[in-house]
């Protein structure tokens, strides 16, 4: 028996090990993209927009047969997902920028489409500067570059899909299980925020948090056709004061408790975070926290009419 884990927003545990197992057998010479797409119908595992989710099915599963909980069909040759390469941007440039947020504006914010330049920028910068490194995001996300009225990259953000359970935000929310399960995707992770490091003006990393809390909503719907509600971050305190989350308004909820969720015995320390909170709406709770239906799709119909 394994303590329940929450891998790739799903919660795991002997009961979704069975079925995963049962799915193996059943398919014994499948390969792994099959299984994968089998069990994103299995578990009605898709997109907002009704896609599956078969690459985070894929990661999932490749997690479990790493701490040995299952054995995979051997990879195919011309299978499988290959490392991500990044390269540095034409004309990229490390000159110091020192200035005044005034000097900088009007700021651009580019929605970074897949296979672009812009992706393969943003991927370099966050792989070369970013402490956590970067891989291309699975599932819901936005990612954007920012620019100032000159065309020099400032700043990377990528938003993706919400932490499924966090103790001191479902508290404050106030939303029930079924609540929480339901729409849980009408919030977004900040997961990654990256001010370039020879840049240094004062206020700017607040004035773009400022500035992606007007515009993420509508750029979610657009992309998704489902509506976000609220931002969410976790800031690890020994790195991070979080200071430019606080000057733009987000409210800090409460830290996390310092242990991986990977380890059933709590005895495993991880570093602390400071969750902080950014709803987008004045009715954000009525919504995150009104009467839910079997279905789901009045609610989501009903937030979009709003």
């Amino acid at each position: 028996m394994i303590a329940p884990e929450l891998i790739h927003g799903r919660l795991i545990g002997a009961e979704e090990l069975a079925a995963i197992d049962g799915l193996l057998k059943a398919h014994p010479h499948s390969s792994r993209r099959r299984i994968s797409q089998e069990l994103c119908r299995l578990w009605q595992w898709h997109s907002a927009a009704g896609v599956l989710r078969d690459m985070a099915a894929r990661h999932l599963l490749a997690k479990l047969q790493a701490r040995g909980l299952i054995a995979l069909p051997p990879r195919r040759a011309t299978g499988g997902r290959q490392q991500s390469r990044f390269t540095r941007p034409a004309g990229e440039t490390q000159e110091p920028i020192a200035c005044s947020l005034r000097q900088l504006q009007p700021l651009e914010f580019t929605l970074v489409a897949p296979r672009s330049e812009a992706a393969n920028a943003f991927g370099y910068y966050l792989r070369e500067h970013h402490y956590l490194g970067y891989e291309l995001p699975i599932g819901l996300n936005l990612r954007y570059l920012v620019r100032d009225r000159a065309g020099r990259t400032l700043a990377c953000l990528l938003l993706g899909a919400a932490a499924w359970k966090v103790g001191a935000r479902d508290r404050f929310i106030g939303w029930s299980p079924a609540q929480r399960e339901q729409r849980v995707n009408w919030l977004s992770n900040n997961t990654r925020f990256l001010i370039l490091p020879h840049v240094r003006v004062p206020h700017l990393a607040s004035h773009i948090l400022g500035r992606l809390c007007r515009r993420i909503g509508a750029d979610w719907a657009a992309k998704y056709q489902t509506p976000l509600v609220a931002l969410e971050t976790f800031v690890e305190r020994d790195r991070f004061t979080g200071a430019c989350y606080r000057a733009a308004n987000w409210q800090r909820l409460g830290e996390s408790a310092g242990r991986s969720r990977n380890d059933s015995a709590h005895r495993a320390r991880v570093p602390v975070k400071d969750i902080y909170f950014f709803p987008l709406s004045k009715d954000w709770r009525q919504r995150l926290c009104g009467p839910i239906c079997t279905g789901g799709k009045s609610d989501a119909a009903a937030a979009r009419s709003r």
